[in-house]
Protein backbone atom coordinates (compact mmCIF):
# COMPACT_ATOMS: atom_id res chain seq x y z
CA UNK A 1 0.00 0.00 0.00
CA UNK A 2 2.81 2.33 0.91
CA UNK A 3 4.72 0.92 -2.39
CA UNK A 4 1.56 2.46 -3.84
CA UNK A 5 1.18 5.62 -2.52
CA UNK A 6 4.44 6.40 -3.21
CA UNK A 7 3.98 5.65 -6.92
CA UNK A 8 1.03 8.13 -7.15
CA UNK A 9 2.61 11.19 -5.20
CA UNK A 10 5.80 10.64 -7.89
CA UNK A 11 3.38 10.09 -10.84
CA UNK A 12 1.81 13.78 -9.45
CA UNK A 13 4.89 15.51 -9.06
CA UNK A 14 5.82 14.61 -12.28
CA UNK A 15 2.74 15.71 -13.72
CA UNK A 16 3.39 19.17 -12.15
CA UNK A 17 6.56 19.68 -13.24
CA UNK A 18 5.87 18.65 -16.39
CA UNK A 19 3.12 21.04 -16.91
CA UNK A 20 4.95 23.80 -15.46
CA UNK A 21 8.11 23.38 -17.70
CA UNK A 22 5.73 23.01 -20.93
CA UNK A 23 2.86 25.08 -20.52
CA UNK A 24 3.61 27.84 -17.29
CA UNK A 25 7.02 28.67 -18.41
CA UNK A 26 6.39 29.05 -22.03
CA UNK A 27 3.19 31.19 -21.69
CA UNK A 28 5.47 33.30 -18.65
CA UNK A 29 8.30 33.48 -20.95
CA UNK A 30 6.25 34.76 -24.01
CA UNK A 31 4.53 37.12 -21.90
CA UNK A 32 8.12 38.80 -21.22
CA UNK A 33 9.62 39.01 -24.14
CA UNK A 34 6.04 40.42 -25.90
CA UNK A 35 7.11 43.19 -27.43
CA UNK A 36 5.55 46.39 -25.31
CA UNK A 37 3.88 49.57 -27.00
CA UNK A 38 4.54 52.64 -25.13
CA UNK A 39 2.20 54.69 -25.93
CA UNK A 40 -0.97 55.73 -23.90
CA UNK A 41 -2.77 55.82 -26.47
CA UNK A 42 -2.75 59.80 -26.78
CA UNK A 43 -2.16 61.45 -29.61
CA UNK A 44 1.54 62.81 -27.48
CA UNK A 45 2.28 59.17 -27.01
CA UNK A 46 2.94 58.63 -30.66
CA UNK A 47 5.73 61.57 -30.24
CA UNK A 48 7.67 60.06 -27.34
CA UNK A 49 9.94 57.62 -29.38
CA UNK A 50 7.80 54.93 -28.65
CA UNK A 51 9.01 52.79 -31.69
CA UNK A 52 12.43 51.88 -29.93
CA UNK A 53 11.11 48.97 -27.89
CA UNK A 54 9.40 47.44 -31.03
CA UNK A 55 11.53 44.54 -32.75
CA UNK A 56 11.93 45.33 -36.56
CA UNK A 57 11.10 41.99 -38.07
CA UNK A 58 8.26 40.26 -38.48
CA UNK A 59 9.49 36.99 -37.01
CA UNK A 60 9.83 38.12 -33.40
CA UNK A 61 6.23 39.55 -33.30
CA UNK A 62 4.75 36.14 -34.96
CA UNK A 63 5.86 34.10 -31.65
CA UNK A 64 4.03 35.49 -29.27
CA UNK A 65 0.45 33.62 -29.48
CA UNK A 66 -2.78 34.37 -28.24
CA UNK A 67 -4.59 32.00 -26.40
CA UNK A 68 -7.79 34.34 -25.97
CA UNK A 69 -10.56 32.91 -28.38
CA UNK A 70 -13.10 34.63 -30.38
CA UNK A 71 -13.21 37.33 -32.90
CA UNK A 72 -9.25 38.92 -33.99
CA UNK A 73 -11.39 41.56 -35.78
CA UNK A 74 -12.83 42.76 -32.81
CA UNK A 75 -9.88 42.44 -30.74
CA UNK A 76 -8.03 43.99 -33.05
CA UNK A 77 -10.22 47.33 -33.07
CA UNK A 78 -10.12 47.07 -29.17
CA UNK A 79 -6.82 47.87 -28.90
CA UNK A 80 -5.32 50.83 -27.99
CA UNK A 81 -3.70 51.74 -31.23
CA UNK A 82 -7.25 51.73 -32.90
CA UNK A 83 -9.00 54.21 -30.03
CA UNK A 84 -6.32 56.73 -29.92
CA UNK A 85 -8.51 59.85 -29.38
CA UNK A 86 -8.25 63.16 -31.91
CA UNK A 87 -8.94 66.68 -30.73
CA UNK A 88 -12.28 68.06 -30.33
CA UNK A 89 -13.51 68.67 -34.47
CA UNK A 90 -14.41 72.24 -34.64
CA UNK A 91 -16.42 73.56 -37.83
CA UNK A 92 -12.87 74.11 -39.76
CA UNK A 93 -12.26 70.48 -39.17
CA UNK A 94 -15.69 68.80 -40.53
CA UNK A 95 -15.70 69.11 -43.89
CA UNK A 96 -19.32 69.77 -43.80
CA UNK A 97 -22.03 72.36 -42.02
CA UNK A 98 -25.16 70.14 -41.21
CA UNK A 99 -27.86 72.88 -42.31
CA UNK A 100 -25.92 73.51 -45.58
CA UNK A 101 -25.65 70.04 -46.26
CA UNK A 102 -29.22 68.98 -45.74
CA UNK A 103 -30.82 72.26 -47.61
CA UNK A 104 -28.23 71.71 -50.23
CA UNK A 105 -29.98 68.09 -50.75
CA UNK A 106 -33.36 68.95 -50.58
CA UNK A 107 -33.26 71.30 -53.71
CA UNK A 108 -31.35 68.61 -55.58
CA UNK A 109 -34.40 65.97 -54.66
CA UNK A 110 -36.89 68.53 -55.54
CA UNK A 111 -35.18 69.14 -59.00
CA UNK A 112 -34.74 65.78 -58.88
CA UNK A 113 -38.57 65.38 -58.50
CA UNK A 114 -39.56 68.08 -61.04
CA UNK A 115 -37.21 65.94 -63.83
CA UNK A 116 -38.63 62.61 -63.23
CA UNK A 117 -41.99 63.76 -63.86
CA UNK A 118 -41.31 65.54 -67.01
CA UNK A 119 -39.45 62.61 -68.08
CA UNK A 120 -42.08 60.33 -67.50
CA UNK A 121 -44.57 62.81 -68.85
CA UNK A 122 -42.49 62.47 -71.86
CA UNK A 123 -42.05 58.82 -72.31
CA UNK A 124 -45.42 58.28 -71.79
CA UNK A 125 -46.24 60.23 -75.17
CA UNK A 126 -43.53 57.46 -76.62
CA UNK A 127 -45.18 54.53 -75.39
CA UNK A 128 -42.43 53.64 -72.88
CA UNK A 129 -43.42 53.09 -69.30
CA UNK A 130 -40.89 53.81 -66.76
CA UNK A 131 -41.87 53.02 -62.89
CA UNK A 132 -41.98 55.88 -60.78
CA UNK A 133 -40.53 55.27 -57.64
CA UNK A 134 -41.00 57.83 -54.95
CA UNK A 135 -37.92 59.37 -53.08
CA UNK A 136 -37.87 59.04 -49.82
CA UNK A 137 -35.33 61.92 -48.47
CA UNK A 138 -34.31 61.40 -44.58
CA UNK A 139 -31.66 63.59 -43.21
CA UNK A 140 -30.58 60.56 -40.94
CA UNK A 141 -30.28 58.46 -43.77
CA UNK A 142 -26.90 56.78 -43.99
CA UNK A 143 -24.98 58.27 -46.78
CA UNK A 144 -25.88 61.88 -45.37
CA UNK A 145 -24.58 61.09 -42.06
CA UNK A 146 -21.29 59.29 -43.85
CA UNK A 147 -20.90 62.91 -45.85
CA UNK A 148 -21.03 64.65 -42.54
CA UNK A 149 -18.83 62.49 -40.73
CA UNK A 150 -16.13 63.01 -42.92
CA UNK A 151 -13.54 65.55 -41.25
CA UNK A 152 -9.87 66.42 -41.82
CA UNK A 153 -8.21 63.44 -40.44
CA UNK A 154 -10.43 60.38 -42.49
CA UNK A 155 -13.36 60.08 -43.84
CA UNK A 156 -15.03 58.61 -40.65
CA UNK A 157 -14.24 58.16 -37.55
CA UNK A 158 -13.64 54.78 -36.14
CA UNK A 159 -17.15 54.07 -33.75
CA UNK A 160 -19.53 55.74 -36.88
CA UNK A 161 -22.39 53.81 -36.87
CA UNK A 162 -23.63 55.21 -39.97
CA UNK A 163 -20.83 53.60 -42.08
CA UNK A 164 -22.49 49.45 -41.04
CA UNK A 165 -25.73 51.40 -41.70
CA UNK A 166 -24.73 52.74 -44.55
CA UNK A 167 -22.91 49.25 -46.09
CA UNK A 168 -26.31 47.39 -45.58
CA UNK A 169 -28.45 50.09 -47.80
CA UNK A 170 -26.32 49.66 -50.50
CA UNK A 171 -26.56 46.04 -50.48
CA UNK A 172 -30.33 46.24 -50.29
CA UNK A 173 -31.87 49.52 -51.05
CA UNK A 174 -34.14 49.70 -53.74
CA UNK A 175 -32.48 51.31 -57.15
CA UNK A 176 -34.64 54.09 -58.13
CA UNK A 177 -32.20 55.06 -61.17
CA UNK A 178 -29.28 54.41 -63.11
CA UNK A 179 -27.04 56.37 -65.35
CA UNK A 180 -23.65 56.71 -67.08
CA UNK A 181 -20.97 58.00 -64.73
CA UNK A 182 -19.95 62.26 -65.03
CA UNK A 183 -16.84 61.05 -66.59
CA UNK A 184 -18.07 58.12 -69.08
CA UNK A 185 -20.37 61.11 -70.00
CA UNK A 186 -17.66 63.73 -70.90
CA UNK A 187 -16.38 60.90 -73.36
CA UNK A 188 -19.84 61.71 -75.55
CA UNK A 189 -19.07 58.11 -76.89
CA UNK A 190 -16.25 59.16 -78.65
CA UNK A 191 -13.11 56.57 -78.03
CA UNK A 192 -10.07 56.76 -80.12
CA UNK A 193 -8.65 52.90 -80.48
CA UNK A 194 -5.26 53.73 -81.16
CA UNK A 195 -4.42 55.32 -78.06
CA UNK A 196 -2.25 53.15 -75.76
CA UNK A 197 -4.23 54.16 -72.49
CA UNK A 198 -7.64 54.18 -72.82
CA UNK A 199 -10.40 56.92 -71.40
CA UNK A 200 -12.01 55.82 -67.97
CA UNK A 201 -15.00 54.95 -69.98
CA UNK A 202 -13.27 51.99 -71.05
CA UNK A 203 -14.01 50.46 -67.70
CA UNK A 204 -17.76 50.03 -67.18
CA UNK A 205 -19.57 52.08 -64.11
CA UNK A 206 -22.67 53.12 -63.50
CA UNK A 207 -24.09 55.60 -60.98
CA UNK A 208 -27.20 54.31 -59.18
CA UNK A 209 -29.71 56.29 -57.38
CA UNK A 210 -30.91 54.98 -54.01
CA UNK A 211 -34.37 55.39 -52.73
CA UNK A 212 -33.09 57.51 -49.90
CA UNK A 213 -31.72 59.84 -52.32
CA UNK A 214 -28.21 58.09 -51.62
CA UNK A 215 -25.67 57.04 -54.88
CA UNK A 216 -23.29 54.97 -55.52
CA UNK A 217 -20.75 53.54 -58.06
CA UNK A 218 -21.70 50.33 -59.58
CA UNK A 219 -18.91 48.36 -61.21
CA UNK A 220 -19.61 45.26 -62.43
CA UNK A 221 -18.12 41.73 -62.28
CA UNK A 222 -15.28 41.42 -65.01
CA UNK A 223 -13.01 38.79 -64.07
CA UNK A 224 -13.70 35.62 -61.71
CA UNK A 225 -11.87 35.66 -58.45
CA UNK A 226 -9.07 32.73 -59.46
CA UNK A 227 -8.24 34.39 -62.42
CA UNK A 228 -4.57 36.39 -61.84
CA UNK A 229 -3.69 39.10 -64.60
CA UNK A 230 -1.84 37.56 -67.39
CA UNK A 231 1.94 38.84 -66.79
CA UNK A 232 2.10 40.23 -70.21
CA UNK A 233 -0.61 42.45 -69.71
CA UNK A 234 0.62 46.51 -68.87
CA UNK A 235 -0.85 47.53 -66.10
CA UNK A 236 -2.90 50.34 -67.37
CA UNK A 237 -4.77 47.49 -69.70
CA UNK A 238 -5.77 45.77 -66.67
CA UNK A 239 -9.52 44.88 -66.00
CA UNK A 240 -10.96 46.91 -63.22
CA UNK A 241 -12.11 44.27 -60.63
CA UNK A 242 -15.45 44.66 -58.58
CA UNK A 243 -13.85 42.69 -55.50
CA UNK A 244 -10.67 44.72 -55.57
CA UNK A 245 -12.64 47.53 -55.10
CA UNK A 246 -14.78 45.94 -52.03
CA UNK A 247 -10.95 44.17 -50.67
CA UNK A 248 -9.27 47.51 -50.67
CA UNK A 249 -12.13 48.93 -48.42
CA UNK A 250 -11.83 46.42 -45.78
CA UNK A 251 -8.06 46.54 -46.17
CA UNK A 252 -8.17 50.36 -45.63
CA UNK A 253 -10.23 50.18 -42.51
CA UNK A 254 -7.88 47.56 -40.76
CA UNK A 255 -4.83 49.40 -41.41
CA UNK A 256 -7.04 52.44 -39.47
CA UNK A 257 -6.22 55.09 -42.85
CA UNK A 258 -10.10 55.69 -43.32
CA UNK A 259 -9.15 57.32 -46.57
CA UNK A 260 -11.55 55.02 -48.91
CA UNK A 261 -15.25 55.39 -49.38
CA UNK A 262 -17.67 52.67 -48.13
CA UNK A 263 -17.56 49.99 -50.32
CA UNK A 264 -20.19 46.84 -50.55
CA UNK A 265 -21.09 43.88 -52.76
CA UNK A 266 -24.27 43.16 -54.36
CA UNK A 267 -26.58 41.42 -56.88
CA UNK A 268 -27.99 43.95 -59.45
CA UNK A 269 -30.55 42.78 -61.69
CA UNK A 270 -29.79 44.60 -65.08
CA UNK A 271 -33.00 44.57 -66.46
CA UNK A 272 -34.99 46.16 -63.62
CA UNK A 273 -32.84 48.23 -61.42
CA UNK A 274 -30.56 49.26 -64.51
CA UNK A 275 -32.36 49.37 -67.87
CA UNK A 276 -36.58 49.46 -67.27
CA UNK A 277 -35.76 52.84 -64.78
CA UNK A 278 -32.58 54.89 -66.46
CA UNK A 279 -33.83 57.89 -67.94
CA UNK A 280 -30.76 58.06 -70.02
CA UNK A 281 -31.75 56.94 -74.10
CA UNK A 282 -28.06 56.09 -74.67
CA UNK A 283 -27.48 54.01 -71.16
CA UNK A 284 -30.89 51.92 -72.72
CA UNK A 285 -29.41 51.60 -76.44
CA UNK A 286 -26.60 49.80 -75.21
CA UNK A 287 -28.66 46.67 -73.58
CA UNK A 288 -29.32 43.71 -76.03
CA UNK A 289 -29.75 39.97 -75.67
CA UNK A 290 -26.94 37.65 -76.06
CA UNK A 291 -27.35 34.17 -77.53
CA UNK A 292 -27.39 32.96 -74.81
CA UNK A 293 -30.88 34.33 -73.73
CA UNK A 294 -28.71 36.75 -70.97
CA UNK A 295 -29.11 40.89 -70.49
CA UNK A 296 -25.97 42.43 -71.78
CA UNK A 297 -24.93 46.05 -72.01
CA UNK A 298 -21.72 47.77 -72.50
CA UNK A 299 -20.29 50.98 -72.44
CA UNK A 300 -20.82 53.81 -75.58
CA UNK A 301 -16.92 53.88 -76.17
CA UNK A 302 -16.33 49.85 -75.77
CA UNK A 303 -19.51 49.31 -78.57
CA UNK A 304 -17.37 51.49 -80.92
CA UNK A 305 -14.10 49.77 -80.58
CA UNK A 306 -14.82 46.06 -79.02
CA UNK A 307 -18.46 45.31 -78.37
CA UNK A 308 -17.15 41.87 -77.11
CA UNK A 309 -16.40 43.77 -73.35
CA UNK A 310 -20.00 43.81 -72.72
CA UNK A 311 -20.78 42.45 -69.12
CA UNK A 312 -23.85 39.91 -68.84
CA UNK A 313 -26.20 38.86 -66.21
CA UNK A 314 -27.58 35.46 -65.44
CA UNK A 315 -29.82 35.76 -67.07
CA UNK A 316 -30.89 38.97 -65.18
CA UNK A 317 -28.61 39.31 -62.27
CA UNK A 318 -24.86 40.31 -62.07
CA UNK A 319 -22.73 40.85 -59.13
CA UNK A 320 -20.43 44.15 -58.68
CA UNK A 321 -19.45 46.60 -56.18
CA UNK A 322 -20.93 49.44 -54.55
CA UNK A 323 -18.87 52.31 -53.96
CA UNK A 324 -20.72 55.31 -51.99
CA UNK A 325 -20.18 58.54 -53.86
CA UNK A 326 -18.37 61.77 -51.76
CA UNK A 327 -20.25 64.97 -51.41
CA UNK A 328 -20.70 66.78 -54.58
CA UNK A 329 -18.05 69.01 -55.75
CA UNK A 330 -19.95 72.13 -55.81
CA UNK A 331 -20.20 71.45 -52.20
CA UNK A 332 -17.27 70.02 -51.39
CA UNK A 333 -14.54 70.95 -53.48
CA UNK A 334 -11.84 68.28 -54.38
CA UNK A 335 -8.65 68.71 -56.14
CA UNK A 336 -6.69 65.54 -58.22
CA UNK A 337 -3.03 66.04 -58.23
CA UNK A 338 -0.80 63.87 -60.51
CA UNK A 339 1.51 61.46 -57.88
CA UNK A 340 5.27 62.20 -58.03
CA UNK A 341 5.79 58.28 -58.66
CA UNK A 342 3.18 58.42 -61.54
CA UNK A 343 4.46 55.84 -63.97
CA UNK A 344 4.90 56.05 -67.66
CA UNK A 345 1.53 55.01 -69.37
CA UNK A 346 3.18 53.68 -72.75
CA UNK A 347 5.10 50.90 -73.76
CA UNK A 348 8.68 52.16 -73.67
CA UNK A 349 8.97 55.20 -71.55
CA UNK A 350 10.26 55.32 -67.90
CA UNK A 351 9.81 58.09 -65.88
CA UNK A 352 12.30 59.86 -63.63
CA UNK A 353 11.70 57.60 -60.37
CA UNK A 354 12.47 54.47 -62.16
CA UNK A 355 15.63 55.54 -63.25
CA UNK A 356 17.04 57.59 -60.40
CA UNK A 357 17.59 56.04 -57.03
CA UNK A 358 18.03 59.71 -55.35
CA UNK A 359 14.79 60.80 -56.84
CA UNK A 360 13.13 61.56 -53.08
CA UNK A 361 15.51 63.92 -52.93
CA UNK A 362 14.11 66.21 -55.37
CA UNK A 363 10.68 65.66 -54.25
CA UNK A 364 11.51 66.46 -51.00
CA UNK A 365 12.57 69.90 -52.34
CA UNK A 366 9.00 71.06 -54.34
CA UNK A 367 5.75 72.45 -52.49
CA UNK A 368 3.56 71.08 -50.90
CA UNK A 369 6.30 68.00 -50.14
CA UNK A 370 8.89 69.91 -48.56
CA UNK A 371 6.93 70.50 -45.61
CA UNK A 372 3.95 69.27 -43.30
CA UNK A 373 2.54 65.34 -44.02
CA UNK A 374 1.83 65.28 -47.87
CA UNK A 375 4.70 63.27 -48.48
CA UNK A 376 4.36 60.88 -45.33
CA UNK A 377 0.76 60.63 -47.07
CA UNK A 378 1.82 59.45 -50.11
CA UNK A 379 4.19 56.92 -48.79
CA UNK A 380 1.22 55.43 -46.58
CA UNK A 381 -0.68 55.83 -50.05
CA UNK A 382 2.07 53.56 -51.99
CA UNK A 383 2.51 51.13 -48.54
CA UNK A 384 -1.69 50.41 -49.26
CA UNK A 385 -1.42 50.20 -53.07
CA UNK A 386 1.61 47.47 -52.51
CA UNK A 387 -0.24 45.37 -50.36
CA UNK A 388 -3.21 45.54 -53.08
CA UNK A 389 -0.59 45.06 -56.30
CA UNK A 390 -2.48 48.02 -57.64
CA UNK A 391 0.01 49.78 -59.83
CA UNK A 392 -2.62 52.30 -61.51
CA UNK A 393 -2.07 55.50 -58.90
CA UNK A 394 -1.16 57.89 -61.49
CA UNK A 395 -3.28 60.71 -59.10
CA UNK A 396 -4.61 61.46 -55.67
CA UNK A 397 -7.30 63.25 -54.24
CA UNK A 398 -7.83 66.03 -51.49
CA UNK A 399 -10.49 67.97 -50.15
CA UNK A 400 -9.32 71.65 -50.78
CA UNK A 401 -10.86 72.88 -47.47
CA UNK A 402 -8.02 71.25 -45.33
CA UNK A 403 -5.52 72.69 -46.68
CA UNK A 404 -2.07 71.11 -47.90
CA UNK A 405 -1.97 68.99 -44.61
CA UNK A 406 -5.54 67.20 -46.00
CA UNK A 407 -5.67 63.28 -45.89
CA UNK A 408 -5.30 61.67 -49.11
CA UNK A 409 -7.98 60.25 -50.73
CA UNK A 410 -7.37 57.04 -51.99
CA UNK A 411 -10.10 56.56 -54.94
CA UNK A 412 -10.19 53.94 -57.41
CA UNK A 413 -8.77 50.45 -56.11
CA UNK A 414 -10.08 48.40 -58.53
CA UNK A 415 -6.97 46.94 -60.72
CA UNK A 416 -5.25 45.91 -57.16
CA UNK A 417 -5.64 42.09 -56.20
CA UNK A 418 -4.66 41.01 -59.84
CA UNK A 419 -1.59 39.06 -59.32
CA UNK A 420 -1.24 37.04 -55.98
CA UNK A 421 2.09 35.43 -57.25
CA UNK A 422 4.13 38.26 -57.63
CA UNK A 423 4.82 41.43 -55.58
CA UNK A 424 5.74 44.43 -57.57
CA UNK A 425 8.32 45.99 -54.89
CA UNK A 426 8.55 49.39 -57.56
CA UNK A 427 5.30 50.58 -56.15
CA UNK A 428 7.21 50.69 -52.56
CA UNK A 429 9.34 53.25 -54.51
CA UNK A 430 8.15 56.17 -52.04
CA UNK A 431 9.39 54.19 -49.44
CA UNK A 432 12.29 52.57 -50.54
CA UNK A 433 13.82 56.12 -51.76
CA UNK A 434 12.67 57.82 -48.71
CA UNK A 435 12.53 55.89 -46.21
CA UNK A 436 10.33 57.53 -44.13
CA UNK A 437 7.30 56.17 -42.35
CA UNK A 438 4.41 57.34 -39.87
CA UNK A 439 5.43 56.45 -36.25
CA UNK A 440 1.20 55.32 -36.05
CA UNK A 441 1.35 53.46 -39.67
CA UNK A 442 4.59 51.26 -38.23
CA UNK A 443 2.82 50.53 -35.48
CA UNK A 444 0.33 48.79 -36.93
CA UNK A 445 1.85 47.40 -39.29
CA UNK A 446 3.54 45.79 -36.72
CA UNK A 447 0.78 44.46 -35.28
CA UNK A 448 -1.10 43.01 -37.79
CA UNK A 449 2.30 40.57 -38.50
CA UNK A 450 1.58 39.56 -35.23
CA UNK A 451 0.33 35.95 -35.04
CA UNK A 452 -3.37 36.77 -32.16
CA UNK A 453 -3.79 39.64 -35.44
CA UNK A 454 -2.64 38.44 -38.59
CA UNK A 455 -3.30 40.80 -41.22
CA UNK A 456 -4.74 37.92 -43.80
CA UNK A 457 -6.72 36.36 -40.91
CA UNK A 458 -8.64 40.18 -39.85
CA UNK A 459 -9.38 39.91 -43.64
CA UNK A 460 -10.71 36.94 -43.84
CA UNK A 461 -12.98 38.08 -41.17
CA UNK A 462 -14.01 41.19 -42.30
CA UNK A 463 -14.81 39.92 -45.88
CA UNK A 464 -17.06 37.23 -44.79
CA UNK A 465 -19.45 40.01 -43.63
CA UNK A 466 -19.87 40.93 -47.56
CA UNK A 467 -22.56 39.22 -49.13
CA UNK A 468 -20.21 38.80 -51.89
CA UNK A 469 -17.69 36.20 -49.84
CA UNK A 470 -15.41 34.60 -50.65
CA UNK A 471 -14.33 38.40 -51.80
CA UNK A 472 -10.79 37.57 -52.22
CA UNK A 473 -9.22 33.94 -52.70
CA UNK A 474 -6.57 32.03 -50.10
CA UNK A 475 -4.20 32.82 -52.13
CA UNK A 476 -4.51 36.60 -52.35
CA UNK A 477 -4.94 36.56 -48.40
CA UNK A 478 -1.82 34.62 -48.26
CA UNK A 479 -0.38 37.24 -50.20
CA UNK A 480 -1.24 40.19 -47.89
CA UNK A 481 0.94 38.49 -45.02
CA UNK A 482 3.99 38.07 -47.64
CA UNK A 483 3.76 41.70 -48.69
CA UNK A 484 3.69 43.40 -45.21
CA UNK A 485 6.43 41.37 -44.39
CA UNK A 486 8.38 43.52 -47.40
CA UNK A 487 7.44 46.25 -46.17
CA UNK A 488 8.79 45.88 -42.29
CA UNK A 489 12.17 44.74 -44.09
CA UNK A 490 12.52 47.76 -45.95
CA UNK A 491 11.92 49.63 -43.01
CA UNK A 492 14.19 47.50 -41.10
CA UNK A 493 16.50 47.98 -44.15
CA UNK A 494 15.89 52.00 -43.86
CA UNK A 495 16.57 51.54 -39.99
CA UNK A 496 19.89 50.23 -40.58
CA UNK A 497 20.88 52.60 -43.09
CA UNK A 498 20.20 56.12 -41.16
CA UNK A 499 18.69 54.94 -37.47
CA UNK A 500 15.25 55.10 -36.29
CA UNK A 501 15.24 59.05 -35.74
CA UNK A 502 15.19 59.68 -39.54
CA UNK A 503 13.08 56.86 -40.30
CA UNK A 504 10.51 56.47 -38.20
CA UNK A 505 8.38 59.89 -38.26
CA UNK A 506 6.09 61.92 -35.86
CA UNK A 507 2.70 61.60 -37.80
CA UNK A 508 1.84 64.84 -37.74
CA UNK A 509 4.23 67.79 -38.79
CA UNK A 510 2.20 70.88 -39.05
CA UNK A 511 2.79 72.45 -42.69
CA UNK A 512 4.85 75.68 -42.62
CA UNK A 513 1.57 77.16 -44.81
CA UNK A 514 -1.12 76.20 -42.66
CA UNK A 515 -1.89 77.81 -39.45
CA UNK A 516 -5.26 75.55 -38.27
CA UNK A 517 -3.67 72.54 -37.52
CA UNK A 518 -3.87 70.80 -34.09
CA UNK A 519 -0.39 69.71 -33.48
CA UNK A 520 0.53 66.54 -32.02
CA UNK A 521 -2.75 65.06 -34.07
CA UNK A 522 -2.87 61.69 -35.60
CA UNK A 523 -3.13 63.31 -39.77
CA UNK A 524 -4.77 59.84 -41.11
Amino acid sequence: MRRDRLLVAIALVTLLAADIHFILLPRLRSWYHLPRFSCSCTNSSLENGAAATVPWTTSQNITAVSTERGSKLERLFRHRLYNIRLPELGPEERLLDEDELVNYCKRKVSRWERLKKFYIEAAAASNITIPDHPVTFDPEASWLQFHLGINRYALYSRDDGSIDRLLRDMQTAPVISADFTQDEKALKGACDCSQVVKPSGLHLKLALKLQDFGKAMFKPMRQERHEETPENFFYFVDFQRHNAEIAAFHLDRVLDFRRVPPVAGRFINVTGEILYITHNEELRSVFFTSPANNTCFFAKCLYVCKSEYAVCGHPDLLEGSMSAYLPGLSIAPRISIPNPWIRAYSFTGREEWEVNPLYCDNVKKRYPYNSGNRLLNIIDMAIFDFLTGNMDRHHYEIFTKFGDDGFLLHLDNARGFGRHSHDEMSILAPLTQCCMIKRSTLFRLKLLARSEYRLSDVMRESLSRDPLTPVLTEDHLQALDRRLGQVLRTVGTCVKKLGETQVVITDFVESSRVTTSHPGASNR
